[in-house]
């Protein structure tokens, strides 16, 4: 009970964490796109080359801050990665030798969880 209890809740982290990882790169695409838009609207107004400098500036600046968000995630992912295997009932269960990627036919052999 107590193992599914957290194999439920990692469940919930890893979608979220995977939704938080969309959202960002949606947000940088959205904003890669919403400046190619304000370029192209300022070249049909034909209005002078600095009128969205400053908007093109800010934009810059939130992609920026994107891009930094969505490294501070790929690190906490990784850290997650690491974590999981400390947390009883989420570690990485091997049956038999590693070295063997099969055992012989007919072959018995006390087979043991390994956690």
């Amino acid at each position: 009970m107590r193992k599914q209890m957290i194999q439920n809740a990692a469940f919930d982290v890893a979608t979220q964490v995977r939704a938080v990882e969309e959202t960002v790169d949606t947000a940088i695409a959205e904003i890669a796109e919403l400046q190619a838009r304000i370029i192209r609207a300022n070249a049909v107004a034909g209005v002078s080359f600095g009128t969205v400098h400053p908007t093109l500036q800010s934009l810059a600046s939130a992609v920026t801050g994107l891009v930094e968000t969505r490294g501070a995630i790929v690190d906490c992912h990784q850290a997650l990665s690491v974590a999981k295997g400390k947390v009883p009932g989420l570690r990485t269960v091997s049956w038999g030798d590693p070295d063997d990627d099969c055992p012989p036919k007919g072959a018995t052999a006390d087979l043991r969880i390994v956690a």
